[in-house]
């Protein structure tokens, strides 16, 4: 990862959100099996699965199917977060959701990525340390978030070309009335996708001056968090980022980190590390990651790890973990305990 928490901060707002829902607190922590005082903290961190088994609970507690939806759609949730309002006071959209991506690493083990092809724009949320699925609550929360951000900032009301979850369909006819398009179930992402030409709306939020006073607080902090970043997780991180369909050389990766491919091998050797065997750590990392979405075919899986073909994957994979990618996805779904990388 990159300069990333690698725990997330739970809103002090949320209780009394929660409660103005009619969420009663004790049966969420309860069925979270989170501490009775876990809100009562002056300053909320929760891990990936601790704040994956919160927003589970927030979803079974509640009996409105659009909880998520309204959560993140609150203007109230970033009213005195710096990150928040340095996002409005943006010039545009796209503007708006590069710092999203950008500040979100001061924040949780989560990314913000932003994919465009073809006229289209996917804006999708993953989480970096995750080893089970992400609640749907979770999800539409996320994504009701970037949507509510471009309608306060552009003053319209804008409209994504599709919503894509990997999850089952359920619930259909309330997403689509909140987003104002369709649902595309069973997909290998949740992701919200507009048209390229929407990221380039102007803000009416638009603030400049407040924005050169919080930019370079956010900035700084950002610059300390890396400095305590080991290179070998810098590097890992970038290749995590440029795996799709292809593998990254030591040059790609270097351009991206702003250096030579000389100066980041000579770095990598002093720290005894290597470059092929990041690539590999990525890889293994992502794999886990990638089958734990069932939606994606074990062909995707090994396209977007950068192999040439299924079955190098399907060797690498074995070398790995000692069993087959389909195998290891059976397991317990997935969550077997990782094992040692094997020794070459």
């Amino acid at each position: 990862m990159s300069v990333a928490s690698n725990r997330f901060r739970v809103q002090s707002l949320l209780p009394r959100r929660l409660e103005e829902r009619g969420i009663r607190l004790p049966a969420v922590l309860q069925a979270a099996g989170l501490p009775a005082g876990f809100f009562e903290q002056d300053r909320i961190l929760a891990s990936t699965e601790e704040f994956f088994a919160l927003w589970q609970a927030i979803g079974a507690v509640s009996e409105d199917p659009a909880i998520g939806l309204a959560l993140g759609s609150d203007a109230r949730s970033g009213q005195h977060d710096p990150t928040a309002i340095a996002v409005l006071c943006s010039h545009s959209f796209r503007d708006a959701v590069g710092r999203m991506a950008r500040y979100k690493q001061l924040m949780c083990p989560e990314e913000i990525r932003v994919d465009e092809n073809r006229g289209e724009a996917a804006v999708e949320f993953v989480f970096l340390l995750a080893q089970d699925k992400e609640p749907a609550v979770l999800v539409d929360l996320c994504l009701a978030w970037v949507l509510a951000i471009g309608r306060r900032g552009t003053g319209e009301t804008l409209v994504p070309l599709r919503v894509e979850l990997a999850r089952p369909a359920a619930h259909r006819k309330v997403l689509e009335s909140h987003f104002g398009c369709r649902v595309r179930f069973g997909a290998d992402r949740n992701a919200l996708v507009f048209r390229s030409s929407d990221l380039e709306r102007a803000f009416v939020t638009r603030n400049a001056e407040l924005l050169g006073m919080l930019a370079p607080q956010l900035e700084a902090e950002l610059g300390t968090r890396a400095a305590g970043v080991s290179l070998g997780e810098r590097v890992k991180g970038t290749i995590k980022r440029l795996l799709a369909g292809q593998r990254p050389s030591l040059n790609d990766v270097a351009r991206r980190l702003g250096m030579s491919a000389r100066t980041l091998q000579r770095r990598l050797t002093e720290d005894g590390a290597s470059f092929q065997a990041l690539v590999e750590e990525a890889r293994r990392e992502l794999a886990r990651h990638y089958l734990g979405q069932s939606a994606l075919e074990l062909n995707e899986t090994a396209y977007l790890l950068g192999y040439e073909d299924a079955n190098s994957f399907f060797r690498a994979f074995h070398h790995w973990e000692g069993t087959t990618p389909g195998e290891w996805r059976r397991d317990a779904g997935g969550r077997v305990a990782a094992r040692p990388p094997a020794r070459r």
